[in-house]
């Protein structure tokens, strides 16, 4: 483990641009890790035989069997024998509601709160699991997350060169749903975080728009002036909330994907267009492929 590492690399990256090269570092806004669940492509006990062996059931049929005494015992017992990766983690795996936490302290950790209650950390893990019948979903920090504070995350953003971005979503859509950054950037960022300074709207804002914009040559976007491009939102930031992500089943062959809903969002217009009116889309899809730069507009 190396928990200082990104310093080291924001140094490098610094270096490297006073000599001329275009770096930007790119920085993910939140804890960037695993979701875990009854429906992801991973879970805690999947070395179970009992339990692999129910995973083609039907989800509220598998809830059922799970919760079966004699089952569960066997599956613990399975696990215990020949436990996953994920047995060595249970402080670093975390419960996440809704709406979804995404900077927990290892008081809230599955290792915490079961040696609290005097329980074994799998067992209750095993318990939370079928909460929401069998929806529940676990946060398991992989990357920007080693001091289990989000502190090192905003120190990042605030680097002069960084860029808001990475995801891997499209790669793991069965384990990892990052698409609701830029919500959680105002949610939490901005209006929310307790563990520590938040961060002004106005910097949130230009970190998601004229920044990207400019480093990617999308010179006719990211600011509303006359004559760029007609694109924003109208957010109610006092009522804007994430819920918890979704497991929807809508890919090619029956193939699953997660979705997270936002609510908050008075409008979004793409174009001059209004493509969604009170968190509903309005059918309407004037955004087009870009494939390649665009020029800022001539002066209006």
């Amino acid at each position: 483990a190396a928990p200082d590492l990104w310093r080291e690399l924001l140094d490098i990256s610094t270096e490297a641009a006073k000599r001329g090269a275009r770096v930007f570092p790119q920085v993910a806004g939140r804890p960037f890790g695993m979701l875990l669940g009854l429906q992801t492509d991973i879970n805690p006990f999947g070395s179970s035989p009992t339990f692999a062996s129910l995973a083609p059931l039907p989800l509220a049929e598998r809830v059922a069997r799970l919760r079966d005494p004699e089952i569960k015992k066997r599956i613990l017992a399975e696990c215990a024998a020949e436990p996953s990766m994920f047995y060595a983690q249970f402080g670093r795996i975390f419960q996440m509601g809704s709406p979804p936490n995404y900077e927990p302290g290892y008081e809230e950790s599955i290792e915490a709160i079961a040696k609290a209650s005097g329980r074994d950390p799998a067992e209750y893990l095993y318990d939370c699991m079928l909460e929401r019948e069998g929806r529940e979903l676990f946060l398991v920090p992989v990357l920007n997350y080693s001091t289990l504070s989000a502190d090192p995350i905003r120190e990042m953003m605030f680097h002069p060169n960084a860029v808001l971005g990475l995801g891997d979503g499209g790669a793991h859509c069965g384990i990892i749903c990052d698409a609701s950054i830029q919500t959680f950037m105002l949610t939490h960022w901005v209006r929310d975080r307790s563990r520590g300074e938040r961060i002004p709207l106005e910097f949130a804002i230009q970190r998601m728009t004229s920044d990207p914009a400019r480093l990617y040559g999308l010179c006719d976007r990211g600011v509303l002036a006359p004559g760029f491009r007609g694109d924003l939102n109208i957010i109610d930031l006092d009522g804007l909330r994430l819920e918890a992500p979704e497991m929807i089943f809508d890919l090619p062959a029956g193939g699953k994907r997660f979705m997270q809903r936002a609510r908050g969002y008075r409008a979004t217009v793409v174009a001059g267009e209004v493509t969604l009116e009170n968190d509903e889309f309005t059918g309407a899809l004037p955004g087009r492929l870009i494939r390649g730069a665009r020029s800022a507009p001539s002066a209006v």
